[in-house]
């Protein structure tokens, strides 16, 4: 078992479909009320690729990256299309507070802030792309002094930043997902198309 650092085809990956997963027990109480546990810290993304399969040369590539992955047994990088950013299209140094200086700490783990100031979900950034990342401290960017692990997502510093600094970041990013499944079912359906009813994809978490 392994992960490949390398991306799933982003023209094919525009037409897919999928969106976050959350694992929750409801149980129903004999007064008809209910109590709620959320099993899951995290939320796990799934995506169905068989949707942007639109013609005999998309499935030719998707076969090709399946046999490659040996279906479920390695991971790789896939681009959400509506989620990859930690802010607007161009990452801003300060999108995403990551943390805040005091003075010894060096290492702060790239993260996403969804939802306002009631009840915001935290979620671990992993897989940031090469070269994206931007980092601030106190509000001014720095372009050198620090680094970025893109199999963790880690900012490490070499000078600790001030007690007391806010310490921000704006990125991109992609999931890390495997296949869900070890069989691949098409359908040829002309001369130059092909179906593949169901490609599903799942996020691999830490």
């Amino acid at each position: 078992m392994a992960f490949h650092a390398i991306r799933f085809p982003l023209d094919i990956a525009l037409g897919a479909r999928g969106g976050p997963e959350r694992r929750t027990d409801v149980v129903t109480l004999a007064g008809g009320g209910e109590q709620r546990n959320g099993r899951w810290q995290h939320s796990r993304r799934r995506y169905n690729a068989g949707y942007g399969v639109k013609s005999r040369a998309d499935m030719a590539v998707v076969l090709a990256f399946f046999e490659e992955r040996r279906g479920r047994l390695h991971g790789f990088l896939w681009r959400d299309g509506l989620d990859h950013s930690s802010g607007g299209p161009v990452p801003l140094p300060t999108d995403q507070l990551i943390g805040t200086g005091d003075g010894s700490r060096t290492s702060f783990q790239l993260i996403k802030r969804y939802g306002a100031s009631f009840d915001p979900y935290l979620r671990p950034i992993s897989k940031p792309v090469a070269g994206s990342v931007r980092v601030a401290v106190a509000g001014v960017e720095r372009t050198s002094g620090w680094s970025v692990s893109s199999t963790t997502g880690v900012i490490s510093f070499a000078v600790p930043p001030a007690s007391g600094a806010a310490v921000t970041a704006g990125f991109l990013f992609d999931v890390p997902v495997r296949f869900d499944t070890d069989r691949l079912d098409v359908e040829l359906t002309s001369f130059d198309g092909a179906e593949a009813p169901s490609i599903p994809l799942v996020e691999i978490l830490p």
